[in-house]
């Protein structure tokens, strides 16, 4: 876990289609973040780096769904219309970039968040970024140095809140290179008014998991402070609390960088802060240089899971796949000796593209779609191409990497091209208010204007696929049955209506399945491939145990002599399963 923001979180961008808005876009989905759409007044209808881009926020979330955080890079004067427009849409975080945001604007936020439920992140703030999962804003500036600079929070991590932008990024960095581990950065920003203030930041860290010990950069003037070491007095926060207090030679009625940091009436005072968080039990360094060592030294004490052995402090990148240590393998976390025998081939495939272990059912349907892919026959171009490259004398290697290679937009790729159309599909019918088979219908008929085809329906060979029958039952199995396999039906049903049956084939079965499964479409041809390998493993071999080199292959007329057709009994269920 984290706070605020993760792989998982939908992520709305208020402003995409401005200079400022475009970039941070691209810094956001380079890093991972789930950027779903874009909103700029006017601009509905286009996309921005593969975005779709809408009028308002609500008309967003009634075309996607649920959108949990709006960012927002607009000029000062639009914050409060575009933050309202955003909490009305349902959308319970909202993440105030500019600065300048006029205090009375940021309080109408505040009282319309609080009606809503909602919260907000700002004014003035560079946003929040949790290492290895997500970023919303504009913390590290480019993709690849965030990765470099954070260090993601596995097994734990210490929580950063930060009254400053760019020491939010520096206390991160200093951390990183100290060798502490991060779960999350909040910059919750400088100025008087804000939504998510040190306290509640310090809150959200003591209930995550992931998070043991929580690094404070703080400032003089407000009271947020004070309120934090009242919370640990208190008991409500109870991890480790390590901070530093900027502006210790600033006086008063002097501003300190920003328009909260600020002494008035004696309060709020360097001073004060660091004497109420000494005497309720926070470690208080006089150096900001001093706050990484102090972090290392509570964490040894502590012997926390957050600090990083010497190979990975000095890596120079990191993965979220694998581990490898003495003695341990590990997959997504899960040390491969403890997953043999325990779980199934596809149980495994489920996991380590998605990091998660699948349902008992789950795990059942990814066997059957890697079962359904695992030959097509003698004539697809992957089988040919790796049994003529054997009947040159290539390697097994050589042969199966021509077969692989073979499988592409034209093949294969009909699982990717479906999974998009049948979610452009269920997006219309809800954008345009109708049902999914009128929106089948009137996409299959612009289609039909446009030359275009509909991947994953009609097969040179069956009039009814008996694998896709099969993956279906599957899937109701397990409770799988969402948009793109709705969106699938109507497609059929369009088809059928217009006297041309084309009924879904197991491409477009598992296209839809996949989708509905949450998994990311740029993987569906990869699992082809993988259900695909051991068939033409099969073809290599007998191509060149059976077969003379060079030979000339007829791609239609070949025969079979193999095991007649056979049933599965009832024992060799049985007997699988022990």
């Amino acid at each position: 876990m984290a706070i605020l923001i993760d792989e998982k979180k939908r992520v709305l961008v208020q402003g995409i289609t401005g200079r400022e808005g475009r970039a941070r876009t691209k810094l956001m989905r380079e890093y991972g973040t789930n950027v779903v759409a874009g909103v700029t007044p006017g601009k509905a209808g286009q996309t921005v780096l593969g975005v779709p881009v809408f009028d308002t926020p609500e008309e967003a979330v009634k075309a996607l769904g649920k959108i949990d955080i709006s960012v927002l890079f607009v000029p000062a004067a639009g914050v409060k219309e575009a933050a309202i427009s955003a909490i009305d849409a349902g959308i319970k975080l909202t993440v105030l970039v500019p600065d300048r945001v006029p205090v009375w604007d940021a309080m109408e936020i505040a009282a319309a968040a609080k009606t809503n439920g909602a919260t907000f992140l700002g004014p003035n703030t560079l946003g929040v970024l949790s290492p290895g999962k997500g970023v919303v804003g504009m913390i590290g500036g480019r993709a690849e140095s965030a990765r470099q600079w954070f260090k993601p929070g596995v097994p734990k991590g210490v929580g950063v809140i930060s009254r400053s932008g760019g020491m939010a990024s520096s206390t991160g960095y200093y951390l990183g290179q100290a060798g502490v581990r991060i779960s999350t950065i909040a910059h919750i920003g400088g100025d008087a008014v804000l939504g998510i203030r040190i306290p509640d930041a310090a809150l959200m860290f003591e209930a995550d998991p992931l998070t043991e010990a929580i690094v404070i950069f703080g400032e003089i003037g407000s009271s947020q402070e004070e309120e934090l070491a009242q919370l640990i007095r208190d008991r409500k926060v109870t991890k480790p609390v390590i901070a530093y207090i900027g502006g210790k030679a600033a006086r008063e009625g002097t501003r300190f960088s920003h328009a909260g940091a600020i002494i008035e009436g004696g309060r709020g005072t360097h001073a004060g802060k660091v004497e109420a968080l000494r005497e309720a039990g926070a470690t208080v360094v006089d150096a900001f240089g001093e706050l990484p060592e102090a972090a290392v030294e509570i964490l040894k004490a502590m012997k926390g899971q957050s600090l990083m052995s010497e190979a990975d402090k000095n890596a120079v990148w990191n993965t979220g796949v694998t581990r490898i240590e003495p003695n341990r393998v590990a997959v997504r976390g899960y040390d491969i000796a403890e997953l043999m025998g325990q779980v199934s081939f596809g149980a495994a495939v489920y996991l380590i593209l998605t990091s998660d272990l699948p349902s008992p059912a789950v795990a059942r349907l990814m066997d059957g779609i890697l079962v359904s892919s695992i030959d097509h026959g003698a004539t697809p171009p992957s089988a040919l191409a790796a049994r003529t490259t054997a009947s040159t004398g290539a390697p097994l290697s050589a042969a199966v990497a021509a077969g692989i290679m073979s499988i592409n937009r034209h093949h294969g790729g009909a699982i990717e091209d479906c999974a998009r159309q049948l979610k452009a599909i269920a997006d219309r019918a809800t954008r345009e208010s109708i049902s999914i088979e009128e929106a089948a219908t009137h996409t299959l008929a612009e289609m039909r204007e446009t030359g275009e085809r509909m991947s994953g329906f009609g097969h040179r060979v069956h009039t009814r696929d008996p694998r896709t029958t099969r993956l279906f039952e599957l899937a109701r199995e397990a409770g799988v049955d969402g948009v793109h396999i709705k969106a699938a039906r109507a497609v059929e049903k369009s088809f059928a209506d217009a006297k041309k049956a084309l009924p879904i084939n197991v491409d477009g079965a598992i296209g839809a399945i996949l989708a509905d499964l949450g998994l990311n479409p740029a993987a569906f041809n990869g699992i082809f491939m993988i259900a695909r390998t051991p068939g033409l493993i099969a073809h290599v071999i007998e191509e060149q145990t059976r077969e003379k080199p060079m030979r000339r292959i007829d791609p239609v007329r070949h025969g079979y002599d193999g095991p007649p057709p056979r049933t599965i009994t009832n024992d060799e269920v049985r007997n699988l399963k022990k």
